[in-house]
C-alpha cells in the first residue's frame, strides 16, 4: 500500500495550494507568519514520513479484521465515536460558528477511522486482483460501509468548516490533526512502532511538534471576522433633527428641519441685546 504512504506529503502539498488559491482568489490574506506556519507544517510532515515505520505484510481481510477487533483498537474506536457524538450533538450547535476546532475536530477523529477502513478495502482490492477473491468475506463489506459512512461525515463537516472560517487556516489545522489521529490509530491497530528504534520515534515526535507549531502560528495569524451589524438596535445613528424657538423682534421664530436647512447643520441666531 505504497499510495497510503504517500498521502502525507501530498497532504502537505494541498496546504500550499489551498493557502495560495485562497490568498489570490478568495482575498483571504496570508501574512508572512502564515507562510512560515505552512512551511513548518510541510517540514514536520516530511520528517514524519521519512522516519515512518515499514508496513507489515497483510495476506487477507480476515487478518485485518483480527487487528481491528483487538481490545486496544476497539477502545480507541469507542472513544472516537463518543467524542464525535459529543462534538456533533452538543458542541457543534453551540460553538461551531465561533470555534474553528469543533468542525475540524470532527473531521480529524472520524478521518482516522476512514484511513483504517480505506486501507482494509484497498488491501482487499489488491488481493482480489492477485487472484484471491476477498468479496466473499463479510468483513470486506463491513469495512466498505464504515469507509463510506466516515467519508460522508468527514466531507460534510469539512465543508462546514471551509464555509465558516478562513480556508488558509482550516487546511493546515485539519491536516495537522488528521495526521496526528491517523498516526495514533495506525500505531494502535497495526503496532507499527513496536520494532522502531528510539531515534526514529524521537524524530517522528519532533516532526509532529513542528507540524503543531506551524498550526499554532497559522491560527494566531488568522484575520478576525468582521462582525455583521443587523437589526435597528446595533449602532443605529440618531436622527439629528433639531427644533427650537428664538426671540426675534419680540416674536418667536421656530426652526425645523423642514425649513430647508440641512439636518446635519445647526444655525445659531444671536441678538446683540441678548449679550
Amino acid at each position: 500500500m505504497r499510495l497510503l504512504r504517500l498521502s502525507h506529503p501530498l497532504g502537505a502539498l494541498s496546504i500550499i495550494v489551498s493557502a495560495v488559491l485562497a490568498h489570490f482568489l478568495l482575498n483571504e490574506k496570508l501574512r508572512k507568519m502564515g507562510i512560515m506556519g505552512c512551511l513548518l507544517c510541510i517540514v514536520g510532515s516530511t520528517v514524519i514520513v521519512l522516519h515512518a515505520p515499514k508496513e507489515r505484510s497483510i495476506d487477507s481481510v480476515e487478518e485485518i479484521w483480527e487487528l481491528a477487533t483487538q481490545p486496544a483498537f476497539l477502545l480507541y474506536t469507542a472513544s472516537v465515536i463518543a467524542a464525535a457524538l459529543v462534538l456533533i450533538l452538543y458542541c457543534a450547535p453551540r460553538y461551531g460558528q465561533t470555534n474553528i476546532m469543533i468542525y475540524i475536530g470532527i473531521c480529524s477523529i472520524i478521518g482516522s477511522l476512514t484511513v483504517m477502513s480505506i486501507k482494509a478495502v484497498g488491501i482487499a482490492i489488491e488481493l482480489t486482483l492477485e487472484g484471491a477473491n476477498q468479496a466473499k468475506y463479510f468483513q470486506t463489506w463491513v469495512f466498505a460501509m464504515v469507509a463510506v459512512t466516515c467519508i460522508i461525515i468527514q466531507l460534510n463537516y469539512l465543508n462546514m468548516a471551509l464555509d465558516t472560517f478562513n480556508t488558509a487556516v482550516v487546511s493546515p489545522i485539519y491536516y495537522a490533526l488528521f495526521t496526528l489521529f491517523t498516526i495514533f490509530a495506525s500505531a494502535i491497530m497495526f503496532k507499527d512502532y513496536s520494532g522502531q528504534s528510539a531515534s526514529s520515534i524521537a524524530s517522528e515526535l519532533c516532526g509532529l511538534i513542528t507540524v503543531l507549531s506551524g498550526t499554532t502560528i497559522l491560527h494566531s495569524t488568522r484575520e478576525p471576522d468582521q462582525p455583521s451589524i443587523t437589526g435597528p438596535d446595533l449602532y443605529t445613528p440618531l436622527s439629528p433633527k433639531v427644533s427650537w424657538h428664538l426671540p426675534i423682534n419680540g416674536d418667536f421664530w421656530k426652526q425645523k428641519d423642514e425649513d430647508g436647512q440641512s439636518p446635519n447643520l445647526i444655525t445659531i441666531v444671536r441678538r446683540d441685546d441678548m449679550l
